[in-house]
C-alpha cells in the first residue's frame, strides 16, 4: 500500500498523511521489520560488554524486559500468553548471539571495528522504544495472526530477518510465535476507550464505496468522512488506521472488534441503534430518487418508481436497499454489488432508477452527465453519525467531544461541499 505502516507509525499524533486502508501483509512485515531491528543491536550490546568485561548473560535484565512487555501489552489489549512467547523468544536470540560473538573473541580476538555504543544512553533507550513500537505494531497485526493458515501462508517472510545473529530455527520460532497473538476478549477492567488511548491509533471502519463520504480511489481513500477522521484524531491526539469493511458486515464487524468506530456516510436507524452507539449527527438528508435525465418526468415520486417494467438498482446491506425492500413491490428490484460502479448501469440503459441517499445523488449527477436527481424532495430523512460500540459511554464521550469541537468549526459541512466537488 502506498503508505506504510512504518512511516504512520513514525508520524507524530494529529500528522495529515495520504490515507489508504491497512494492509495485513504490510502490518506483518512491520512487525518482523522491527524483530530485526532489536536483532541488529546485540552486536553493539556484545561489544559493550566485552569491553566491560560484562557477562554476555544479563537474566535480570532478561526478565524485566519481558515483565515490562507484558504490562505494556495488557492495557493495549493483547493476551499475555502470545506476547511472552514472542519476547521470551527475542531476549534468548538475542542472548545467544551475544553468547555467539564473546566466544569467537574468545577464540580469534576481539575485531569490533568503530566506536562502541554506550549500553545505558544509546541501546537501552533504543530497546525501550522499541517496546512500544513493537506492541504497537502486533496489536495492528495481531487479526492476520490469527489466521489458521498464517505460519504456512507467511514461511517465506522470514526470509526478511537479515540482521546478523538469527539461526534459521529462531526465524521458524519467531514466526510460530507471532501465530498465538491474540486481542484479548472484552475486557471490563479495559475499556475501548483506555486501549486506544494506551496504542495511540484508532481504527476506523469504512467502506471505500461511498462517495462524497468515503472513496478508495486506486487504492488511497478520499472522501468527507476520511478527512473528519483525520480531524477527529488529530483532537484526540491519535493516528488513524482504515480498515476495510462492508455495508452487509458492517454491525457483524464492529462487534467482532475490528475497528474501533465506523464512519463514511452512516445513517442512524432503529435497527442500526439496537445493538450498536452512535455519535452526535454531523450531517442529515434523505433518500432521493436518481434516474437518466431525459426520463425524469416519469419517476416524480415513489410510486411512479414502483411499477411494473421498472427497473430499480440498488447496492447491498445498507438503508438504501432496506429502503427499497420495504417500500419497492412491484418494480423489478437488481442488487449490484459494485457502489462505485453502479450508477453506470443506469447511464447504459440496464436499470432505470436508484434511490440513494440525496448527497450522493447529487454528486452523481455532477459526476455523469447523463443523470439527474428527480426531485428537491426526499422521500425520507435520517441523520448521518460515527456508529460505536455499544454501551461504551467513556468511547462516546471522546468521540462526541472532538466531534462537537469539529462541528462548532463548520467542518463537516465544510468537507462535505469540498468532496462533492
Amino acid at each position: 500500500m502506498g503508505l506504510t505502516l512504518t512511516l504512520l507509525l513514525a508520524l507524530p499524533p494529529g500528522a495529515r498523511a495520504e490515507q489508504h486502508f491497512a494492509d495485513a501483509s504490510a502490518n506483518v512485515d512491520r512487525v518482523l521489520a522491527l524483530a530485526d531491528e532489536r536483532m541488529s543491536l546485540m552486536p553493539g550490546v556484545a561489544a559493550y560488554k566485552w569491553q566491560k568485561k560484562l557477562p554476555a548473560l544479563d537474566p535480570e535484565r532478561e526478565k524485566a524486559v519481558t515483565a515490562h512487555a507484558l504490562d505494556v501489552a495488557k492495557t493495549m489489549g493483547l493476551a499475555p500468553e502470545g506476547v511472552r512467547e514472542v519476547f521470551d523468544l527475542q531476549v534468548r536470540a538475542a542472548r545467544e548471539s551475544q553468547v555467539r560473538l564473546h566466544d569467537t573473541w574468545r577464540a580469534q580476538g576481539f575485531d569490533w571495528s568503530g566506536p562502541i555504543p554506550s549500553l545505558e544512553t544509546d541501546i537501552r533507550p533504543r530497546l525501550d522504544r522499541f517496546t512500544a513500537d513493537f506492541l504497537r505494531a502486533l496489536y495492528l497485526a495481531a487479526p492476520e495472526f490469527a489466521r489458521a493458515d498464517f505460519t504456512t501462508t507467511y514461511v517465506a517472510r522470514i526470509d526478511t530477518l537479515r540482521a546478523a545473529g538469527w539461526t534459521d530455527a529462531e526465524k521458524h520460532a519467531l514466526l510460530d510465535a507471532l501465530a498465538k497473538i491474540r486481542l484479548l476478549p472484552a475486557d471490563p477492567g479495559l475499556s475501548p476507550a483506555a486501549r486506544i488511548k494506551n496504542t495511540g491509533v484508532i481504527r476506523v471502519g469504512t467502506t471505500g464505496d461511498y462517495a462524497p463520504f468515503s472513496i478508495d480511489r486506486d487504492g488511497t481513500l478520499t472522501g468527507a468522512d476520511i478527512d473528519l477522521a483525520e480531524s477527529l484524531a488529530n483532537r484526540l491526539h491519535l493516528s488513524p488506521v482504515f480498515i476495510k469493511t462492508t455495508w452487509p458486515t458492517l454491525l457483524n464487524d464492529l462487534g467482532a472488534d475490528k475497528f474501533d468506530i465506523a464512519m463514511g456516510g452512516v445513517s442512524i436507524t432503529p435497527a442500526r441503534a439496537e445493538v450498536a452507539a452512535f455519535s452526535t449527527p454531523y450531517a442529515t438528508g434523505g433518500k432521493a430518487i436518481l434516474a437518466r435525465c431525459a426520463e425524469t418526468g416519469r419517476y416524480p415520486n415513489l410510486a411512479a418508481v414502483d411499477r411494473r417494467g421498472v427497473r430499480v438498482i440498488v447496492n447491498p446491506g445498507g438503508t438504501n436497499e432496506q429502503y427499497v425492500r420495504e417500500n419497492v413491490k412491484r418494480a423489478v428490484v437488481r442488487i449490484f454489488p459494485d457502489n462505485t460502479r453502479i450508477f453506470d448501469e443506469i447511464s447504459a440503459n440496464r436499470a432505470d432508477v436508484m434511490i440513494t441517499d440525496d448527497v450522493e445523488a447529487d454528486l452523481q449527477a455532477k459526476t455523469h452527465s447523463d443523470l439527474c436527481r428527480v426531485s428537491r424532495e426526499t422521500l425520507t430523512r435520517a441523520d448521518k453519525a460515527i456508529l460505536l460500540p455499544k454501551n461504551d459511554d467513556e468511547l462516546k464521550t471522546q468521540i462526541d467531544g472532538a466531534l462537537n469541537e469539529a462541528i462548532q468549526a463548520g467542518e463537516p459541512k465544510r468537507l462535505l461541499q469540498q468532496n462533492l466537488k
